[in-house]
């Protein structure tokens, strides 16, 4: 089993979360990495083309939600694309009482409240 490499899509807002995240993985002996593409101006076609490549190399993407994500255009391309890739996604809601709105993005995908075993459960069976 090699490493997996996860792509993070999340509302600028949030990069807090994005930062948590990357902490609680490193708690655990799950073999993944993560990466994004956090970008101050997100919408030059040399960003969105470092960022569909990134997001095709990488086994999988977790979509971080709040309330910021449904104004988060980079955050919404960055799902589309990795549905247009292909790449398995997850939305994990950030606040479990305090929800965004699911973009339509993630239509049929798995939206779940954060928890470190839904994470872990994604990353283990991609």
């Amino acid at each position: 089993m090699g490493l997996k490499r996860i792509f993070i899509s999340f509302a600028v807002e949030d990069v807090r979360y994005r930062d948590l995240l990357k902490g609680q993985s490193l708690n655990t002996n799950s073999p993944f990495t993560y990466t994004d593409m956090s970008a101050k101006e997100p919408w030059d076609s040399k960003w969105k083309t470092n960022c569909r490549t990134r997001i095709k190399g990488c086994d999988g993407v977790i979509a971080l939600i709040s309330k910021h994500t449904r104004n988060a255009d980079g955050a919404k391309w960055e799902m589309q694309c990795a549905n247009e890739e292909g790449i398995p996604i997850i939305g994990i809601h950030i606040h479990k009482d305090d929800k965004g709105q699911i973009p339509p993005q993630l239509s049929g995908k798995k939206v779940v409240n954060w928890t470190w075993d839904a994470i872990k459960n994604f990353i283990n069976s991609l």
